[in-house]
């Protein structure tokens, strides 16, 4: 994404590309208030006539952190394969993201769990009364897609999706860590052959992770780029979400002379072109479904237009597309670290918009209108504290940049023109 190269910076693995000990107080705090939390937001869902509700936002901002996780996963092979030398100095914190997929398997199990054991407050395919022909509750649709939405085969991808994940993710970034104590350059090389296929189940298995957990909300609905649209959610959240990162981090002085605004303007450009990405998804899933005018498909979008939902629609068209394009559109904005991240955190919260009007509407077999609450609340600080304190975890004692990666000079000395 840079111009030309001049170096000038080296770098050295010292206090200034490591955590203090006042982050493991954050991490302790982020920890303590994530669990009490979650255990609020349990406690408030059971305790009303449905617990759908709190499942529904649990899903919502599971999938949201998932998805930061899953864009950082699609970003270092991608470094990799195309011999990138602009990203070597913000890799790392990518890796410590891929990191999270850890606990967030963890996570799942809230998901999982009740599932395996009946429930079908989430999954409406869930239902046995959907699959017999002899209930007034049969479904047909629902009974013959059940060879594939089934609670033991919908377990089994899961296990794929996270074993996929965090083997892929455990492997370049040990692999990174190994490079930083031996400077082999061979490692390097290694990395970037494995990359492609790494690329490849990627994309397998987030096109059918989001079919599971999203699109078979509504069993009757379905569309064949949702993956990718998904994908676009995640990939623009990472590069926003890892541009808050950097921000804080270089404000309690780590990484001040290394990370420079030509890396935060390399950001800006990714954060703009998948702002644009997914903009285009978005209104092609939607025009294709429309020009088809298909029930099974139309009604996803319908009941979206139905019980005060036409407004979060409105609020997506602009705010996560019109308004960050023509935000982030111009080279200013992000040369500016102060400015763009400040669209960050913007785009950051339509994220979650759009996530919470993909899961929310299915509530009460789809006629619930837009409540945002505090049970929603306690799971975004819920499962937000968990995945700060393991992020935390995972930056502890360790180089927040690869020390030793052959093109880190390249990347020290990025000028863009």
């Amino acid at each position: 994404m840079g111009g030309h190269h001049k170096p000038t910076i080296t770098v050295t693995d010292d206090e200034s590309i490591r955590l203090n000990p006042a982050w493991q107080s954050v991490r302790l705090v982020a920890m303590a208030v994530g669990v009490l939390a979650l255990l609020l937001a349990m406690g408030i869902g059971m305790t009303q006539e449905s617990s759908s509700y709190f499942f529904h936002s649990y899903l919502t901002s599971f999938v949201y952190f998932l998805s930061i996780s899953l864009g950082a996963l699609f970003f270092v092979p991608i470094h990799h394969l195309t011999r990138a030398g602009w990203s070597v100095v913000v890799r790392r914190v990518a890796e410590l993201l891929s990191q999270n997929l850890i606990p967030m398997a963890i996570l799942f199990l809230v998901i999982l769990f009740p599932m395996l054991f009946g429930s079908h407050t989430l999954f409406e395919w869930n239902d046995p009364a959907k699959w017999n022909v002899d209930s007034p509750q049969y479904d047909e649709l629902i009974a013959h897609k059940s060879g594939y939405l089934n609670s033991i085969f919908f377990t089994i991808r899961a296990i794929i999706y996270f074993g996929t994940w965090i083997c892929i993710a455990r492997y370049f970034y040990l692999n990174s860590l190994e490079q930083d104590g031996n400077g082999d350059k061979q490692i390097t090389l290694k990395l970037q052959k494995w990359s492609a296929l790494a690329i490849v189940l990627f994309a397998l298995t987030v096109t059918f992770a989001s079919f599971d957990w999203l699109m078979s909300l509504d069993p009757h609905w379905f569309s064949t780029i949702f993956g990718v649209y998904f994908f676009a959610g995640s990939a623009l959240s990472f590069f926003a979400f890892i541009t808050v990162v950097l921000f804080l981090l270089q404000q309690d002085g780590k990484m001040v002379n290394i990370i420079t605004k030509e890396h935060y303007h390399d950001l800006g450009k990714y954060t703009f072109g998948f702002t644009l990405f997914w903009g285009y998804i978005a209104f092609s899933q939607f025009l294709l479904i429309w020009y088809a005018n298909i029930p099974e498909e139309t009604g996803w979008y319908l009941r979206r237009q139905e019980n005060g939902w036409a407004t979060v629609a409105i609020l997506l068209i602009f705010g996560h597309f019109f308004i960050p394009f023509f935000g982030v559109m111009s080279r200013h904005v992000r040369r500016n670290k102060y400015l763009l991240t400040g669209w960050a955190v913007f785009i950051l919260i339509m994220h979650y918009v759009d996530l919470y009007y993909i899961v929310m509407p299915q509530v009460a077999h789809g006629t619930a209108a837009p409540s945002f609450g505090l049970i929603d609340v306690c799971c975004i600080v819920g499962i937000g504290g968990l995945y700060i304190s393991s992020l935390i975890w995972f930056a502890t004692d360790k180089p927040l940049v690869p020390v030793k990666d052959p093109r880190l000079s390249e990347s020290l000395a990025l000028q863009n023109h």
